[in-house]
């Protein structure tokens, strides 16, 4: 798989790269990040690679990300070219409740943010951040999808939401005629694989994409954190971030120690770095069409571009599979083989399975005449 092997994303006509640039560490302000110039690298070298698929938020180092992105788009004219995504829901306004949410007062407010720091009258992909736990389902289906018909966006998806939130949604905007979401953005490693339980199968059966986020769980599955203890050390974002109170910055645990272990024993028999190790692993996934990585300067971002370009032999994958398995707990150990072979009675049943239709691929120099279809495990 190469960076230019453009995918559709969910049932739509977008074509995004199977790697997305993901642009948090864009600016310093969070104290961890990259300044202008290192960013501008890093952006150019992307695109040059092949890549057309940056993803950002307003939240994200205080909008200077969204103001960095929308610069080096509009400094080297890639508008058409580029796929932008941004994000809305966190708060930006203190004190002011209508200042986050995802509420229709919010989202409106926040778009007309986001295209004017990122110097454009529409974004490709409009990402729902997170569940408020507050707005109906209902306010944001229809305000999303009011969007889209006025031009504003072209598509929009949900991050960090419920199942059955999603689900709703999709229903809901497919009774009523409205504009479905695309895709979900979801926090997606080996040791954060809790989405394979009821995201992934309903990504599959609605035909929504899957871009998974953190694929290195930011930066604990580099190795380079040194476990002491139950704890750890190193120069990272964890060690900067390890008072944030932030939930998905605390990685240092014993089941975390345990893939760690497992990963750099794989990555030692294979000769590859373990990171390169890791996100092949998501980006190879059933039901993952596009893997978000970061990188705070140009050489990180070409070691993680040439992820996708090897195999990692089966039976490594299924160490790395065994180590990191979610664990069976309830109601989920119902639909496993034990039980299941309970109500089957013992006999083989074939079930109909998705077809990953939009994991189809085109690239750059080729128009093939045919689709390729891979079946989702």
């Amino acid at each position: 798989m190469r960076l230019n092997e453009y995918i559709t994303l969910g049932r739509s006509g977008l074509r995004v790269s199977p790697l997305c640039l993901g642009t948090m560490t864009f600016g310093t302000e969070w104290g961890w990040g990259s300044e202008e110039n290192v960013s501008r690298s890093v952006f150019d070298g992307y695109l040059e690679a092949g890549g057309n698929f940056v993803d950002t938020a307003d939240a994200y180092t205080g909008g200077k990300s969204e103001e960095l992105v929308g610069k080096f788009i509009a400094d080297r004219s890639l508008r058409d070219r580029v796929v932008l995504a941004t994000k809305f829901t966190f708060n930006t306004d203190p004190g002011n409740p209508n200042g986050g949410g995802n509420g229709r007062k919010h989202i409106y407010r926040a778009l007309e943010g986001s295209l004017r720091r990122l110097r454009t009258d529409y974004i490709d992909l409009y990402w729902l951040h997170a569940w408020d736990t507050v707005t109906p389902v209902e306010e944001v289906v229809a305000t999303l999808s009011d969007l889209v018909r006025a031009g504003k966006i072209r598509h929009y998806g949900f991050s960090d939401t419920p199942a059955w939130y999603v689900a709703r949604a999709y229903t809901l905007a497919e009774k009523d005629g409205k504009d479905r979401p695309i895709a979900l953005q979801l926090e997606y490693s080996l040791v954060e694989r809790n989405i394979e339980r009821e995201h992934l199968p309903l990504a599959q059966e609605l035909g929504l994409g899957i871009c998974p986020w953190s694929p290195l769980a930011s930066g604990f599955l580099t190795g380079k954190y040194k476990r002491q203890g139950e704890e750890g050390s190193g120069d990272g974002r964890l060690e900067k971030t390890k008072d944030s109170g932030n939930p998905t910055l605390l990685r240092f645990n014993p089941q975390n120690w345990k893939v760690l272990d497992v990963l750099l024993e794989v990555a030692k028999e294979m000769g590859r770095p373990p990171a390169l190790v890791a996100l092949n692993w998501v980006a190879t996934q059933p039901g993952v069409t596009s893997t978000i990585i970061g990188a705070s300067k140009l050489a990180q971002l070409k070691d993680n571009l040439s992820s996708i370009e090897f195999t990692i032999p089966a039976e490594l994958r299924r160490r790395l599979d065994e180590v990191s398995a979610p664990a069976s707990i309830h109601p989920y150990m119902f639909f496993e083989s034990f039980i299941q072979g309970m109500i089957s009675g013992g006999t083989a049943i074939d079930a109909w399975k998705p077809v990953r239709l939009y994991r189809s691929t085109q690239t750059a120099e080729s128009q093939p005449t045919e689709t390729a279809e891979r079946k989702a495990s």
